[in-house]
């Protein structure tokens, strides 16, 4: 890195407490032709809600089972004067289902939203959706140093954004986190950075990277999707919908239809990449094993999958090709959110297409010619089915049937089962649908259980412990 990037950085913010943080902050945001700038991106937001701390949880029973596989499930409540919560189950095949534990935090109504795991497998961090809405924090952490024990260590948030979404673990520690709104939920969101202790280092682009501001001035930056390819150097992000825009009143939800390409050691922007009328690009992964360093990307209102090619160059020049890799189909098209995850070995790719209540299967052996291997037509156990996540040794996924209601607030209150989905993966890669843990009868105390997002943990060697971490 240059030695004027670090001191920027440095200018900008700081690895230390988040009230430093917040002191320099307040320094840079004093001068005046910041300030300008500001008051012109966040307006007042429209609808705040009591900031009032969660109402005392009803009692639970931990089990002393350990269980060779667990998931974590990052769990909001039916009833949002309940505190949102991490929800831990054994997924071993006699014990399916048994729960472990739970640990609360201390607030509620954040709408839990994504959640990931450290690369050395002892901290989890999960982030809030709705988080801004009661004014609270939008990053929460967890130590699972004691994997059938979690702990709520703390929590944070971004200084000029909020909406916290994808999160990609840190080789060195840390997590690097998109964030789909600004500050007030409104267009330009940042790519967040934080360390291995849950401080905040820094929001791209910063304040004073004035080619990263421009570009995201040009075309809207809603950066939802998340993916890093730490080896080659490159970040790619893809832009969704603008959050506030999916909140009453609203004259309709502004959808995106851009990645950005980034350059990794200086956190800035290489280059925009188009999908002409994607409609919210909702999802971008880095193909495993792929020689191109190739990514796919969902382009939800198409109902398509498209392919990146992060390294070649368009007829301009411009670095970052994206070219159509598989059309789902007419029932695909409109779908409100289509997420994905990967085999290990980047042959097969599953999608989740949530209001059509389905998830698709694609044969990636030649990319050429990707063969689907799910029936369109099926009708599958799952309902408003979202995040999606293949267990470390690939026999199953993981795919939870809840994405966002915002009640009477919003217009996103998409149909849910409430369910974890554990589903057999085939030898051919095709599913097979068999077992569930209910959350709305398993937390029917707290007016059942809405789980965004998980994480598996396969413990069958204890010294070397496997995630399905990014």
């Amino acid at each position: 890195m240059s030695s004027d990037f670090e001191t920027s950085r440095k200018l900008e913010f700081t690895s230390g407490t988040f009230d430093d943080t917040m002191n320099l902050f307040e320094g840079v945001i004093a001068i005046e032709s910041v300030k300008d700038v500001l008051y012109g991106l966040i307006p007042t937001l429209p609808i705040v809600r009591p900031p009032l701390p969660p109402v005392s949880s009803p009692p639970f029973t931990s089990s002393s089972l350990k269980p060779k596989k667990l998931g974590y499930f990052w769990t909001g409540p039916g009833n949002i004067k309940y505190a949102d919560f991490l929800a831990v189950y054994s997924l071993d095949d006699d014990t399916f289902g048994t729960f472990i534990t739970l640990v609360d935090v201390p607030t509620s109504g954040n709408e839990p939203h994504h959640l990931n795991v450290a690369r050395d497998g002892k901290t989890l961090v999960g982030t809030g959706l709705l988080s801004l809405l009661k004014l609270q924090d939008v990053e929460y952490f967890f130590d699972i140093s004691n994997p059938y024990r979690p702990k709520y260590l703390k929590s944070g948030r971004a200084l000029l954004s909020s909406i916290g979404d994808e999160i990609v673990a840190k080789p060195e520690g840390g997590f690097f986190i998109t964030h789909m709104g600004s500050a007030a939920g409104t267009n330009l969101g940042r790519l967040t950075e934080w360390d291995g202790q849950g401080n905040l280092i820094g929001e791209y682009p910063g304040l004073l990277d004035l080619a990263g501001t421009a570009n995201i001035l040009k075309d809207q930056f809603s950066p939802h999707g998340l993916a890093i390819d730490f080896d080659k150097k490159i970040i790619l992000t893809s832009d969704f919908v603008v959050p506030l825009s999916t909140l009453k009143p609203t004259l309709g939800i502004q959808k995106a239809h851009t990645l950005r390409l980034w350059d990794l050691p200086s956190r800035t922007i290489i280059s925009t990449i188009l999908i002409p009328n994607g409609g919210g690009i909702q999802d971008v992964k880095f193909i495993p094993g792929n020689k191109d360093s190739a990514a796919i990307a969902t382009a939800v209102e198409l109902g398509q999958v498209w392919i990146i090619y992060p390294f070649k160059k368009n007829a301009d020049g411009t670095q970052g090709v994206a070219e159509l890799l598989y059309d789902l189909g007419p029932k695909a098209k409109g779908v409100v959110a289509i997420y994905s995850d990967f085999s290990a070995n980047g042959r097969f790719l599953y999608l989740s297409l949530t209001t059509a209540n389905h998830i698709a299967v694609l044969d990636l052996k030649d990319l050429n010619k990707p063969v689907r291997l799910d029936n369109p037509d099926e009708v599958q156990p799952v309902v408003g089915v979202h995040s999606l996540r293949v267990t470390p040794d690939q026999k199953n996924l993981v795919a939870l049937g809840y994405f966002v209601q915002q009640g009477d607030i919003g217009v996103l209150n998409t149909p849910a089962d409430y369910k974890a989905h554990y589903v057999d993966i085939l030898p051919n890669g095709a599913l097979s649908f068999n077992r569930s843990i209910p959350f709305q009868t398993e937390f029917a105390s707290r007016g059942g259980g809405k789980p965004h997002f998980s994480v598996i943990a396969d413990l069958t060697d204890p010294k070397n412990p496997k995630f399905n971490s990014y």
